[in-house]
């Protein structure tokens, strides 16, 4: 029978991983099956954009995987079953059906974080996936059309991490029309350098933003939110920032996570509890090299994915493989199509004294954008035509063991 793979999820890292798989696995002997909830190619790194009312590309996941032998399974994952090696997914018509496997690739991202904070869910939007993003975008072209018959409208983005300053800053830019406020737990961009901080106060104040700090929202209701203090902030369309979580799925399987419900994997991406199952991009608590947790970020999911793309196949084939670096560099910050800020950080995680802003930023982070789309939606580029066979016989985890 042929080597099962199956890999959840078909963003940054789970794209990479299964067209690097099917490119270089003998389909003799290994089947590979992709499961997504969108028939498309989401990039994540640009939903601000396109909340903002600009076009951006959406390749078709069909067309990505095309001839690495790949299959494509549109649906949502439900449950994942280690003991049993089984997967189900929903389709879009609500059917239910099982996918077994015998090394699972687990790379489903994230999604935005509420802390718990009443009212997010029912009346914030936010950025972190495709229809949530589109929702948004539509409330803000109602919110634009009623500012240009001389109405005040406004928007309220809870969170200044780098997605929302980056939703701020573009949606500022792109509809001048709405007034924006972004508000910050503590001083804004406080994770910046000085002269970032610096250039990132004078971009919110040339967009005509207004900055709120050192204020903590508390609940979230219809047309305003709660803050710590009891004071009130009123706005036409909430949008939540304030961080990301992951989906329960891992840790309701039984697999070993964090508390915030991440994978535990090791230096390969394999579980520490289930070694026929790698995780790889938001999912994963991977230890960089530098001995810290990797944030949850586009470069983190590349690097992953790499780990653990080059740790399956040397099992599966018993080849040698490339080796990745698990290194952090910096943070790339858009604001709006013309500004940006490099920030790059030291080998503890902390902002260097030095960054580069203004349009060459700019311009940097759009390069970056384009590779990461480039090289996403073209997984086997400059990977040679040679597909291995499998080492025999491969054992499952269960017979490594018992050996």
């Amino acid at each position: 029978m042929k080597h099962r793979i199956v890999v959840l999820g078909a963003g940054y890292a789970g794209a990479y991983a299964a067209g690097n798989l099917g490119r270089r696995l003998s389909p003799a002997d290994a089947e590979i099956t992709v499961v997504n909830a969108e028939p498309d190619f989401v990039q994540r790194l640009r939903l601000h954009q396109f909340v903002a009312g600009q076009e951006i590309d959406a390749p078709k996941l069909a067309d990505v995987f095309a001839g690495t032998g790949v299959r494509l399974r549109v649906g949502r994952v439900t449950t994942v079953d280690p003991a049993r090696r089984v997967v189900a997914v929903a389709g879009a018509d609500g059917e239910e059906g099982e996918l077994g496997y015998d090394t699972l690739v687990y790379t489903l991202g994230s999604r935005v974080a509420d802390h718990g904070v009443p009212g997010v869910a029912e009346h914030a939007f936010d950025v972190t996936g495709r229809p949530s993003a589109l929702r948004l975008r539509q409330r803000l072209d109602e919110l634009e059309h009623q500012a240009g018959r001389g109405e005040d409208r406004s928007v309220l983005v809870v969170g200044d991490g780098l997605t929302g300053i980056e939703t701020a800053t573009e949606v500022a830019e792109s509809r001048p029309g709405l007034s924006v406020t972004l508000v910050a737990r503590g001083e804004l961009g406080a994770r910046l350098s000085a002269g970032a901080r610096g250039h990132l106060r004078r971009a919110c104040d040339r967009l005509g933003i207004t900055v709120v700090e050192h204020t903590v929202v508390e609940a979230v209701e219809p047309t305003r939110v709660r803050c710590a203090d009891g004071t009130f902030l009123a706005s036409d369309a909430i949008v939540w920032t304030a961080g990301f979580a992951v989906d329960p799925i891992a840790a309701a399987g039984g697999l070993e996570v964090t508390d915030d419900g991440r994978i535990v994997v090791d230096g390969s991406m394999r579980s520490v509890s289930h070694p026929d199952v790698y995780a790889a991009g938001d999912a994963a608590y991977a230890i960089g090299d530098n001995g810290l947790p990797l944030p949850m970020s586009c470069a983190s999911a590349g690097y992953t994915g790499m780990r653990a793309t080059d740790a399956i196949l040397r099992h599966l084939t018993g080849r040698k493989t490339g080796h990745t670096s698990l290194t952090y560099h910096g943070n790339h910050i858009s604001l709006g199509r013309r500004d940006g800020i490099l920030q790059m950080v030291d080998g503890e995680g902390i902002a260097k004294p030095t960054f580069l802003g203004g349009r060459k930023a700019a311009r940097i982070k759009a390069g970056i954008l384009r590779m990461s789309l480039w090289t996403t939606s073209h997984p086997t580029f400059g990977i040679p035509k040679r597909q291995h066979r499998l080492a025999a016989p491969v054992l499952t985890p269960a017979e490594q063991a018992a050996a």
